[in-house]
């Protein structure tokens, strides 16, 4: 540990630095800055003990995230998508009660990321697209009749930009009918339902530590769990089948108990989440305070004239917010690749829907997975939608003035 004098003179250093390195050029990135001199201390700290690799502080982060989120288990990896993979093979693992097996088929948004769907994939599962809601854009959890779910073994819930389904109704008709449930919570860590967190609701939950995400490690990531079984598969999983995390293993040996992947992250990338974690209510109540703000100065605008609709939470949830969502009116559907152009060449940054439609992935071509209907709510969100980033710092209302300005902007494009 270094020491408070010591501390003192990094704190300095970091501070001097962070004055060189940020933009002197008006900019409306999707994160600003996304760590504060404390994060960054910790790495150092980290760096200088020259233990980098998975060990104690990691497995602090995990005993924390577990308390924060309220499930029994946390097992930290190197990213979100690898969470995603953890529990996709996790759920098809011949130590795994009632476990998956090859061909089985799961249920999915068609609005989802890359890593949501291939890790099912690649584990011999079998995909059913299925179309969002225009409200929230996750899955509509009252078209789940028989039908759409027959012969279904798994759901993938997606709960996209902080927003949720209905999932505690979800939840129920998985448990009901014996359906596994994972929540990709990537993009809503500290997002709760009914005081719940999202990603506690299913049998796996998964999150990711990426740089513009609700906390950032710059990348790292995290599965959640109740059940031990679960538990001791992912620790197996995540190190090469290494029977080292598990109880009553043989002592000195390299004693490989199952199949495995090097997925681990490193005690650097920990502390910084240890850091940021302690921050996440703090940065969960700017980004709501700030859309807030967003949403007003563009509806007070002079030339305001409903050219945007905007994403609400769902009844229930009190929202985390990864971005700022937008939907333009359907009249101005032609005019979207126009404004995003123009925004980004105005330094606001922009980004799609997650993957869009994913269904218009080459991918799905190249994998002959493309399902003879389309999905019209899909595929207009993808027409209509994209988002913005939501700072953790409370916007000044020259950036707010700035941004609606540029969004107005599309009456003369």
């Amino acid at each position: 540990m270094i020491t408070s004098t010591e501390e003192k003179i990094l704190l300095n250093i970091i501070k001097n630095n962070q004055g060189k390195i940020v933009n002197k050029d008006f900019s409306y990135p999707l994160l600003e800055n996304g760590f504060d001199e404390t994060d960054i201390l910790r790495g150092i700290e980290v760096l200088l003990s020259r233990k980098l690799t998975m060990s104690q502080i990691t497995e602090k982060f995990e005993r924390n995230f577990a308390k924060y989120v309220g499930s029994k288990y946390a097992v930290m990896v190197n990213s979100g998508s690898s969470a995603n993979l953890l529990s996709a093979f996790a759920l098809v693992n011949p130590k795994k009660e009632n476990r998956l097996r090859s061909g089985d088929k799961f249920l999915i948004p068609a609005i989802c990321w890359s890593t949501s769907l291939w890790p099912f994939i690649q584990s011999g599962l079998k995909p059913v697209f299925t179309d969002v809601s225009k409200k929230d854009f996750c899955i509509q959890v009252d078209e789940l009749d028989n039908k759409k779910l027959k012969n279904i073994k798994l759901i993938v819930s997606i709960n996209i930009l902080g927003n949720s389904p209905d999932i505690k109704n979800l939840s129920n008709l998985c448990k009901k009918k014996n359906i596994y449930l994972v929540e990709d919570t990537c993009e809503a860590l500290g997002s709760k339902m009914n005081s719940k967190s999202l990603g506690t609701y299913g049998d796996f939950g998964t999150f990711s530590f990426y740089y513009s995400h609700q906390i950032t490690s710059g990348e790292g990531g995290m599965v959640v769990c109740n059940k031990k079984e679960d538990y001791e598969i992912l620790r197996t999983l995540r190190a090469h089948g290494w029977d080292r995390h598990v109880k009553n293993r043989k002592q000195n040996t390299f004693n490989f108990v199952n199949s495995g992947f090097n997925l681990r992250p490193l005690d650097i990338t920990a502390a910084i989440g240890i850091s940021q974690l302690k921050r996440l209510n703090e940065m969960k109540k700017i980004r709501n305070l700030n859309k807030v703000e967003i949403i007003s100065c563009i509806k007070n605008h002079p030339e305001w004239n409903n050219q945007y609709e905007f994403f609400e939470a769902r009844k229930g949830l009190s929202p985390s917010w990864f971005g700022f969502p937008i939907l333009l009116n359907n009249k101005y559907r032609q005019k979207k690749i126009l404004l995003m152009k123009y925004l980004n060449q105005n330094k606001i940054e922009t980004r799609p829907i997650l993957s869009g439609n994913f269904l218009n992935q080459p991918s799905v071509s190249l994998y002959n997975l493309k399902p003879k209907k389309n999905f019209n709510n899909a595929q207009e969100i993808e027409e209509r939608g994209f988002f913005i980033g939501i700072p953790t710092t409370v916007l000044t209302n020259q950036k707010i003035n700035y941004l609606v300005k540029k969004l107005m902007f599309i009456e003369r494009i």
